[in-house]
């Protein structure tokens, strides 16, 4: 596996990988406005072009992204390829992005579905299931220890 900073067109073309795996796993919880709002702002190029991003490659084939914005301070987009969970490539994702970062603490609003993904990064829950534009989230962050 190898892991390198994604280009703003690397991230568009992992837009189908993110969106394939928002559809397995984190889409049954969402009314269809929250489909569509999440749909649409993964094909905005107003969001693609503030995020900074990473990527998990095994054979030249992408198989995880992590991606920030706010200057790496929240996590925006967190997928792996769901025939390569509990592999150890979310976490590889985490650990190399965390290395570059310079945030004293990182939010994300987890799906339902990673809530556990994030606890055993070491993110705890802020507040109860929030809900915008359709979308559920918890509120969560990790003390970077900077």
């Amino acid at each position: 596996m190898d892991i390198r900073k994604l280009s703003k067109e690397d991230i568009v073309n992992a837009i189908p990988l993110i969106w394939r795996v928002f559809c397995t796993y984190e889409a049954t919880n969402y009314p269809e406005d929250g489909k569509e709002a999440f749909h649409n702002a993964i094909r905005s190029e107003d969001y693609i072009n503030m995020l900074d991003a990473y990527g998990a490659f095994i054979d030249d084939t992408i198989v995880g992204i992590i991606a920030t914005r706010n200057e790496g301070k929240h996590v925006a987009l967190f997928f792996v390829e769901g025939k390569y969970h509990r592999h150890g490539i979310g976490r590889s994702l985490f650990e190399t992005m965390l290395k570059d970062s310079n945030a004293a603490s990182l939010s994300v609003h987890s799906s339902l579905y990673a809530v556990e993904v994030y606890k055993r990064l070491g993110f705890v829950q802020t507040d109860d299931i929030k809900c915008e534009d359709g979308i559920q989230y918890v509120p969560m962050i990790y003390n970077t220890g900077i």
